[in-house]
């Protein structure tokens, strides 16, 4: 096989000679020829000095979450049957300082490629989908659940979902499952927290004007607590409470206060998607037997072949556990990559094809932010899932 294949750490600074991971073996009549490129921020300048690793402890923080993407990325690349088919893919190191990717557009050196599968955000994340508008190339944002202003961009496919499509799926789960109960949204000030109550507060009027769920809109300042909380709920009707806020503090005390009161008040508890994050919520001594509700666009037990596959693949690799990342540049790789193969000619119009299903649900929609607009903005995924951690351990809740 003519494989050359950046396979750790260790070996990254082979990026600067050779970038390219070439799928297919050279003695095999090659029928068609596809092009991607790989983009994620490894800073390989700054952790290497003279082709010597700077950090003799390990992998620093800010590099591991694209170091395991890239890393999966890479076992998908090594995973796929490509039949005659030649796979040329390239990797890039966005926060390069000799070839950003400006320069890399500005100097032609992306024009040949079929499909832009990134990590990235900031500043590469907008060249990269106006070069992708450019030159009718799909950019699949994997990780960056934002569209950063961008609109017009058909090429554009947001894989991990926007807040505003997080909150249309709560609005959803409650309308469909909780329409009857008391319905309250706890902010605090901020802008995000605008934005959040602005979200649910445009889904919930009707054309005539009317209210579809009747949502009590709760203001905090620093008095977060139990008490507090007692004094807003009616210990005879359940609850519903949307936690309209990403900040941290906020989510913990409101959780909190709903834990210590839960068992006199019932209460259904459904955070914002950061809320994943916050490891109090995986404390089994500090949160006993209250469940916190999130939504996600990436959920995997892990149980399914594919996933054990996986791995077992990256442990021989590189002798260790698979984080989520991992997961998230192998699905991506290899499921859109499939589809290339399958129809280079009209991706877009497939990228809802259920056969190639990797580990997770997605559904890409074309997103309008004018009603009127012919071409969409982007299209993003609207599949998301609600999940609910209770004692430490997680679970599908819908």
């Amino acid at each position: 096989m003519n494989k050359k294949i950046i396979v750790s750490l260790a070996l990254l600074i082979m990026i600067f000679s050779v970038d390219n991971l070439y799928a297919q073996s050279d003695s095999i009549k090659q029928t068609q020829h596809f092009k991607i490129g790989i983009f994620a921020p490894l800073y390989l300048d700054s952790v290497f000095t003279k082709n010597t690793f700077k950090y003799k402890q390990g992998i620093p923080r800010f590099i591991a979450p694209s170091v395991d993407f890239i890393n999966g990325a890479q076992l998908a690349l090594d995973s796929l049957g490509f039949g005659n088919d030649y796979i040329d893919a390239s990797i890039y190191d966005t926060k390069s300082y000799t070839k950003t990717v400006a320069d890399l557009v500005r100097e032609k050196k992306l024009d040949s490629l079929q499909l832009i599968i990134g990590s990235v955000k900031d500043a590469e994340y907008l060249q990269l989908a106006d070069f992708a508008l450019q030159k009718n190339i799909p950019f699949i944002s994997v990780t960056y659940p934002n569209n950063a202003g961008i609109n017009g961009n058909p090429f554009l496919v947001i894989m991990n979902s926007t807040l505003k499509a997080h909150c249309d799926a709560i609005f959803s789960y409650i309308l469909q499952n909780h329409g009857t109960d008391k319905i309250y949204l706890f902010r605090q000030k901020g802008t995000q927290e605008d934005m959040v109550a602005s979200y649910f507060k445009a889904m919930n009027v009707q054309d005539n004007g009317q209210p579809l769920l009747q949502i009590e809109t709760i203001n905090i300042d620093n008095n977060l607590n139990a008490s507090f909380l007692r004094s807003k709920l009616d210990s005879n009707s359940k609850s519903i409470i949307i936690g309209g806020s990403l900040d941290e503090t906020f989510a913990q005390n409101l959780v909190k206060a709903a834990s210590d009161i839960s068992k006199a008040f019932p209460i259904t508890l459904i955070g914002m998607p950061n809320w994943d994050n916050i490891s109090m919520f995986y404390d089994k001594k500090k949160l006993i037997d209250f469940p916190v509700y999130y939504t996600t666009p990436y959920y995997n037990e892990k149980n399914d072949a594919f996933s054990k596959a996986l791995l077992a693949n990256y442990y021989n690799k590189y002798k260790g556990k698979a984080s989520d990342m991992v997961f998230k540049g192998f699905e991506a790789v290899y499921m859109f990559t499939k589809l290339l193969i399958k129809d280079s000619t009209s991706f877009m119009n497939h990228i809802n094809d259920t056969d190639i299903k990797v580990f997770c649900e997605y559904n890409f929609r074309p997103v309008r932010l004018k009603d009127k607009t012919a071409i969409p903005d982007y299209f993003e995924n609207k599949h998301l899932y609600l999940v609910k951690i209770l004692n430490g351990i997680t679970s599908k809740a819908w």
